[in-house]
């Protein structure tokens, strides 16, 4: 539809509105981290399984490097460098506002023939692999008008249990790896994503992570008003939540990584001085591969290609990945 241009990015670059989204979504951002704990709050199942999968880290045996190793990646004790991981189909299989809508289905938030709808989208979207702008605009209307009217702090409360529900078990391990490396560094770690920040926000905090940058969506006393703040963040908007949390936190961009499967967050991507593709579609892979940049993918277990993750990072990744499975394994027995 001509009308959904806008949301392509090789069609549009940063608008007012992408500035002023992303700006939103970057204060919201930060409130929502001072709220919690700075040092994050992972999963405890997750931290006992990482325990004891270290003890066996070393008999892991590395990628073998066809040059020179290179230099530990993260760079721990960096207070000017900071990860941002995108979210759907890079941190978890699937897209979280499809997964929030069968949650509020659940709880007769709307009808079956909405359902269905929902359902046709999230099968498209894991066949596909990638984000059709269609689709995710549909989505986010339907998600706004079946809002509109709650109060913040009841979609919060339902969120968490839909967390568990549904998204649990559907985050990659080798991912969630990625993000804890950096962790463990001491760096911050941000998710980036067009779905809702408060979903995003839950998210990150299951995972232990710093906070997360999403999509605003109006509130008036603590109620939802059906209308956006600026735009989906989506695209270039990603790129200007990006720019104004580095701001804001006084980080060196050129130091940051960022982490995403599509093409649509080239923007993102571009803005860090180590951008990787996870689990990329056709046009992010052509895109890496034309800008060097680190490739890997976690879909079918095959080995990222000769710019993949450092070697080291490969470890953490197997290691991480195992600790994740074990104590995702638990919450099914």
């Amino acid at each position: 539809m001509a009308a959904l241009g806008w949301l392509t990015p090789r069609r549009r670059s940063a608008t007012a509105r992408s500035v002023l989204a992303g700006e939103a979504s970057a204060e919201a951002a930060r409130k929502s981290a001072l709220k919690s704990d700075p040092a994050g709050a992972p999963d405890p199942e997750i931290v006992e399984a990482e325990e004891n999968v270290q003890v066996n880290t070393a008999q892991v045996e590395p990628e073998p490097a066809a040059e020179a190793a290179p230099d530990p990646f993260p760079v721990a004790g960096d207070d000017l460098a900071a990860a941002f991981f995108d979210l759907d189909n890079t941190v978890m299989q699937g897209a979280a506002i499809f997964h929030f809508g069968r949650g509020l289905y659940k709880r007769e938030f709307f009808q079956r023939r909405e359902l269905a709808r929902f359902a046709w989208q999230q099968a498209w979207f894991r066949l596909a692999g990638v984000e059709d702008p269609e689709h995710m605009q549909d989505a986010r209307d339907s998600a706004l008008s079946i809002v509109k009217g709650h109060r913040v702090s009841e979609l919060m409360a339902i969120g968490e249990e839909i967390y568990d529900e549904y998204m649990a078990e559907r985050i990659w391990p080798g991912t969630r790896a990625l993000a804890q490396a950096h962790l463990d560094a001491g760096q911050k770690v941000w998710l980036v994503t067009a779905a809702p920040v408060e979903t995003a926000t839950i998210i990150a905090r299951h995972l232990g992570l710093t906070g997360a940058l999403g999509t605003v969506a109006e509130s008036v006393d603590g109620v939802y008003t059906g209308r956006l703040v600026g735009e989906p963040l989506h695209g270039p908007a990603k790129a200007e939540a990006v720019r104004a949390l580095a701001a804001a936190e006084g980080l060196d961009l050129e130091r940051c990584a960022a982490y995403s499967d599509s093409h649509n967050d080239i923007p993102m991507l571009s803005l860090v001085g180590h951008p990787y593709a996870i689990n990329p579609d056709t046009k992010l892979r052509k895109h890496a591969r034309a800008n060097d940049w680190r490739l890997r993918d976690y879909r079918t277990g095959r080995k990222a290609v000769k710019v993949g993750v450092p070697a080291a990072a490969g470890v953490g990744a197997i290691a991480g990945g195992a600790a994740a499975a074990i104590a995702l394994n638990r919450r099914r027995k």
